[in-house]
Parts: structure tokens; C-alpha cells; sequence
């Protein structure tokens, strides 16, 4: 990131500090992926808070970012078994924040599973919980009385640029690894499984390249938007496997049994949005599949008679060429700390909520202010 980028994205977030300090300084986690630009959000989430802890997510971490942060803040590994055990949770909050109000910046519902455990045996109280991400929105909203308040970003519509523009990187990084094999997308009929707002920008782009798309969907009505919008929809999703030469898996959930994998069709590519852990249950693969690289980034299956290849270990595959989406990230981090004074202002009751749209909108002019130029 050049010298004059770097001020004046730290010169937006010093404004978006002052207009969003709480009346209290909470302690904070944060979960993050941790690319070029991202030290100036660390930052600034510590100007608004006590920054116990930065919790890097172990796919997506720029070398030097990384060691920016370490130098500043302590920065502790992060695994989803961190926090999938009540126990292990607690025991980690304590070492960072024992008996402070906190509030948990997360990317992915990486809290979830230990929620309950936090809010009732941690000696503090937390404050909430400010989740990013369309997966971890759901893990969230499954709980049916959460134990403290929950902000979405997810579905803001100050991230509708992030998502447009992650499908877009997704669709560059496959293509990307497809060339570099001596591939191309032209006369491989795809299938995007999911049709929310990451999957249709997918879908859109790969068909504006003269892709055949089909789409499936378990919703309904993302089906019927689907057709409404020229795409093919799968009645049929097992079959549509066993069509498709790239499968590309925009679900937010899991995509991809182990059983489904033997249906794909013979050389089939695979690539998803998010981490492999999330979109792919490769753990269930039937037995007999034998796992071998096959140039940079893509990784052969192979049994008697099926092969398939999968992108980037079956992590999120736009993060291979940086995953940058532009200061249209700025928005949605922007919103994110105007969650920070929300959570400390300890209102809400325990329930999902969302940035009200005078924050919205004081953020969006703060943003075309220093980026509408």
C-alpha cells in the first residue's frame, strides 16, 4: 500500500473514530483477516476500544501486516477449536480480559458455539457480539435466545460493493488457476450453489464471460430470482453435480458432502467463497480417494475411474491474488466500529440488531468524502 493510500486511510478512520466514540471504552477481541491494508482498522478498533487481542484467521494473513500488528498488539493463533469448547473459551477470555465489560469482533461465528459459556462463567460481561460475515450471521441467528447482543454487518447494505466485488475476485482467481493448467472457462458448463449476494455476482460474471450457468439454491424464492434473471436452476441438484466442469460453492454453509463429491463430474473444478472447514465436508470422502497437487494451488482426487481437482485446498479462492475488493472495504470496517459504540452503550437487549441507517449514512458520506475523488 503506497505512503500517501496508507494516510489517507488512516485520516478516514480518524474521522469515523471521532464520530463513533462510545461513552466507554470497552476491551475487545477481534477476529480479522489480516491483509495489506488491514493494520489501519486494527488501529483504529483500538482507538475505540482496549484491544486485548487480534485474532488473525489463519488462511488469510499478509506476512507483513502480520508482523505490523505483532509489534503493537498482542495477536494470539485462531482455530475454531479455540472457541468450540466452552471450557477452552472461558479459560482464553480470562487470560485477556478477566473481568472487563468485552466486546467480540468476529469474522465467521468463530463465538458461536461457546456464546452461552461466555456470557453465563466469564468473570467480565460481555457486551456482544459484531459478526461480518453471511456464515457467521447464521450460525448466530440459529440461536434461538441468545445471551447477549448480537450486530450484523452481514447484510448491510454498505457491504452490497464488498460482496459484488468478492464474486468478482472468485471468478478472477479461478480463471486465473484454470490458465495457469492450460484450461479455460469457455466449455465447462458451471454450477453456482447458492444464489445470495456472493453467488449471483458470481453467477452474473461468469455469464457476462460466456459461461453456461446454472444455479442451485435451497431457497425458493433465490431460485425464482434466479430464472427471473436469465440463469438455469437446477430441479435436480445431484444431477446438476454430475453436469457441471466447475462448481463453484457460495453457500455460507456446507456445500458439498463427502458423498457428493463422487458425483462430480470427471475433471470437474471446485472452488469456494469461503474456508473449506465451511463449505466442504471432504472429511467424509469415501475411502479410496488418493490426494496429489497438480500444479500451483489446485489439488487432484483420484479413485478407479473419478478424478476431480480442487482450488486452493478448497479455501476461499480469491484470497490466492489478494482478495482485494478496494476501499469498498472501508464501508463495511467503518460500520463495524460504529457497532463498537453501539455494544458499549449496553441498550440492546439480547436479541440480532443492526446499525441504524443515520449511522449508515453518516459513514457513507465520511466514505464518498475521502474516496469519491
Amino acid at each position: 500500500m503506497e505512503t500517501t493510500e496508507r494516510a489517507r486511510l488512516d485520516t478516514y478512520f480518524s474521522r469515523i473514530v471521532r464520530q463513533f466514540l462510545p461513552p466507554d471504552r470497552p476491551a475487545s477481541l477481534l477476529v480479522t483477516h489480516l491483509l495489506p491494508d488491514r493494520p489501519s482498522f486494527v488501529r483504529a478498533v483500538a482507538s475505540l476500544s482496549d484491544l486485548r487481542a487480534v485474532l488473525p484467521k489463519p488462511k488469510s494473513i499478509d506476512t507483513a501486516a502480520r508482523r505490523e500488528i505483532e509489534q503493537a498488539f498482542p495477536s494470539d493463533e485462531l482455530s475454531r477449536g479455540l472457541f468450540a469448547n466452552p471450557d477452552t473459551a472461558v479459560t482464553y477470555l480470562e487470560t485477556r480480559a478477566a473481568g472487563e465489560d468485552v466486546v467480540l469482533l468476529d469474522v465467521g461465528g468463530y463465538f458461536a458455539s461457546s456464546l452461552d459459556a461466555l456470557c453465563d462463567r466469564f468473570s467480565g460481561r460481555i457486551l456482544g457480539v459484531i459478526e461480518d460475515t453471511e456464515n457467521g450471521h447464521k450460525r448466530y441467528a440459529e440461536m434461538l435466545n441468545p445471551p447477549c447482543p448480537l450486530l450484523s454487518i452481514a447484510r448491510s447494505p454498505l457491504k452490497d460493493p464488498e460482496d459484488f466485488l468478492v464474486g468478482q475476485s472468485v471468478v478472477f482467481s479461478t480463471e486465473a488457476l484454470l490458465r495457469g493448467r492450460g484450461d479455460i472457462l469457455h466449455g465447462r458448463p458451471a454450477l453456482v450453489l447458492g444464489f445470495g449476494k456472493l453467488g449471483s455476482s458470481i453467477a452474473r460474471l461468469l455469464h457476462a464471460k460466456g459461461v453456461h450457468v446454472t444455479v442451485y439454491d435451497i431457497d425458493p424464492v433465490r431460485r425464482a430470482q434466479a430464472l427471473s434473471q436469465g440463469f438455469g436452476v437446477a430441479r435436480d441438484r445431484d444431477r446438476a453435480l454430475g453436469q457441471a466442469g466447475l462448481v463453484l460453492c457460495a453457500t455460507g454453509a456446507l456445500s458439498l458432502r463427502g458423498e457428493d463429491f463422487p458425483q462430480l463430474k470427471n475433471g470437474a473444478y471446485v472452488a469456494t467463497v469461503t474456508s473449506s472447514e465451511d463449505e466442504l465436508g471432504l472429511d467424509g470422502l469415501p475411502d479410496g480417494y488418493v490426494r496429489n497437487g497438480s500444479g500451483d494451488s489446485v489439488t487432484r482426487y483420484s479413485t478407479t475411474g473419478h478424478y476431480f481437482y480442487l482450488l486452493n485446498n478448497g479455501n476461499a479462492v480469491n484470497f490466492l491474488h489478494g482478495a482485494s475488493v478496494g476501499p469498498f472495504i472501508f464501508l463495511v470496517q467503518a460500520e463495524i466500529l460504529a457497532g463498537v459504540r453501539m455494544l458499549a452503550r449496553g441498550d440492546l437487549g439480547p436479541a440480532m440488531h443492526e446499525v441504524s441507517a443515520e449511522d449508515r449514512a453518516v459513514i457513507a458520506s465520511t466514505w464518498l468524502n475521502y474516496y469519491n475523488r
